[in-house]
């Protein structure tokens, strides 16, 4: 079969049998011409293949491999009418997936007046983990330059957000909601592509969202030797000292301080801080004075030690304390 332009009309056969229809599905988040092997066989054993698409990505590679495949946008009596005689019709759908044709097919068949066609559909890919990151990668770039807020967004602007979004994802957590924390995953990596989009543009050292992400797979296998090297680890603290150790000769610090946010809640600053000095081995008096500042410092770097998030157990008590407040105000459960 060679490639044409036919007009749907030119859709006939004889009526000796119903033949064969086969929806060809391929994700668009696989790169073309990457078709499973039954989708190849069903391919070079149609009759016709049939594409309403002239652009469709498929095509080049059908006619490189000598798939012959006519450019057609038949309706559903058409192609009903283009398997009579026992023939198979291969259709590759467009990117919207042709409604009006599975659902005109549909309407045929449910009707009882049509000797229909056998109606297959095959899947010549499937997405592979983490492909609808494409399309998050794909809608952020259209965003970034079509809406005049996202277009005007900077790293400086977009902070706000990301703080908020995280003490979101928190609460999700915390609260147990399974739906909401779902939510706040997204809205999470969305402040991630967003800024990565954002440092794209940037004059001097510019980066993408794959950057990004090559920069976190190379420390992930270098932080975790006992899964990508040679080393080994039986518990999770045999892990903590191989993530120490390789993060300590990445960064060369010269304190234990030094990456510690100061910019984080008080109580979880203090805890961080106390958590390095104890990895360390530091002996280190808290500071002396008066004041609820003080005090504050002893109790987190005491929960610290006790194994416990101070941040977490402060939150938790503010929850009782909001519904305490709720239930004196005569208001039900937030």
């Amino acid at each position: 079969m060679n490639a044409d332009t036919s007009h749907p009309s030119d859709l006939t056969g004889d009526a000796s049998g119903t033949g064969r229809i086969v929806l060809l599905t391929a994700s668009h988040r696989v790169a073309p011409g990457l078709l499973s092997w039954p989708a190849w066989q069903a391919l070079r054993a149609a009759d016709r293949v049939l594409c309403p698409d002239a652009d469709h990505p498929q095509l080049p590679y059908l006619r490189e491999a000598g798939v012959g495949a006519e450019v057609l946008r038949p309706c559903a009596q058409e192609l009903v009418e283009a398997c009579a005689g026992g023939r198979t019709v291969v259709v590759l759908p467009s990117g919207e997936g042709d409604a009006a044709l599975t659902d005109g097919l549909a309407r045929m068949a449910g009707s009882g007046r049509h000797a229909m066609p056998d109606l297959e559909l095959l899947p010549g890919s499937y997405d592979l983990p983490g492909a609808r990151l494409l399309d998050l990668v794909q809608v952020m770039d259209r965003i970034r330059r079509e809406c005049p807020w996202s277009s005007r967004q900077t790293h400086e602007g977009l902070a706000k957000y990301g703080i908020e979004e995280a003490y979101e994802l928190v609460e999700a957590i915390e609260d147990g909601d399974r739906e909401a924390l779902r939510e706040e995953l997204g809205d999470v990596l969305l402040q991630v592509v967003f800024h990565a989009r954002i440092a794209e543009e940037a004059e001097e050292e510019p980066f993408s969202v794959d950057d990004v992400a090559a920069t976190i797979v190379e420390k992930l296998i270098h932080r975790h030797p006992h899964v990508f090297g040679e080393a080994t680890a039986e518990t999770p603290e045999e892990v903590k000292e191989h993530w120490l150790r390789t993060k300590a000769a990445e960064k060369r610090r010269e304190s234990v301080t030094d990456g510690v946010p100061l910019g984080q809640p008080g109580l979880a600053l203090a805890a961080k801080l106390a958590g390095r000095v104890r990895t360390a081995g530091l002996d280190v008096a808290l500071p002396g004075g008066e004041g609820i500042g003080y005090e504050l410092l002893a109790l987190a770097v005491r929960a610290e030690a006790a194994g416990v998030d101070p941040e977490a157990a402060l939150r938790a008590a503010g929850r009782l304390y909001r519904d305490a407040i709720r239930e004196a105000e005569g208001v039900g459960e937030a």
